[in-house]
């Protein structure tokens, strides 16, 4: 774990490892042809986005796999690194998966709970066109992950930003303003 500071509270980012990676897209394959089970995880009514695809992960999946215990102990080992302090106990409130695809966007948003997450557990080849018109050296903001906290102002950017590689996980408080594409969980 990596635990990033680039402004007040704390970032950690975190790599997830790869079978659960597979586990994770298997059950996300398995639910997009049950249209009973996607019916039964559909979670996009729940959440801001404009996006076609979003599952919440159920229980029974989210113990067996180990993505809730993956969850925990990195969410126990970023406050044991920032306040030095052991929790009791971790309580996920949702977890869920987006399916983004050419079009559709997550707006700024927060989450609920005390610490959030945004994983990736695949990208695409290419991130599409930036459609304002590009200043000279200004990279492509399309598929990054925006973390906003605080106004812009001296010494303080107020977003960080991060363009997300396949496994690559943020924890990071809820209170933040996040702008993400393809994947969002929430602990």
């Amino acid at each position: 774990m990596q635990v990033l500071s680039p402004f007040g509270p704390q970032v950690a980012k975190i790599e997830i490892p790869l079978d659960l990676i597979e586990k994770l897209n298997n059950y996300t394959d398995e639910i997009i042809v049950n249209e009973n089970k996607k019916k039964i995880v559909e979670f996009g009514n729940k959440l801001v986005g404009n996006v076609s695809n979003e599952f919440q992960v159920d229980g029974d999946f989210g113990f067996s796999s180990g993505w809730f215990e993956f969850l925990a102990k990195n969410v126990s080992e970023f406050i044991f690194k920032v306040y030095k302090k052991k929790i009791k106990k971790c309580t996920i409130l949702n977890s869920w998966v987006v399916r983004q695809f050419s079009n559709e966007y997550n707006p700024l948003h927060t989450h609920s709970g005390h610490l959030s997450g945004a994983g990736w557990l695949k990208v695409p080849y290419e991130w599409g066109e930036f459609y304002n018109e590009i200043k000279k050296g200004q990279e492509n903001p399309n598929g990054n992950l925006d973390l906003v906290y605080g106004t812009p102002m001296f010494l303080n950017h107020a977003i960080f930003r991060a363009k997300p590689k396949v496994g690559d996980f943020f924890i990071f408080p809820h209170y933040f303003g996040l702008n993400s594409l393809l994947s969002d969980f929430q602990t």
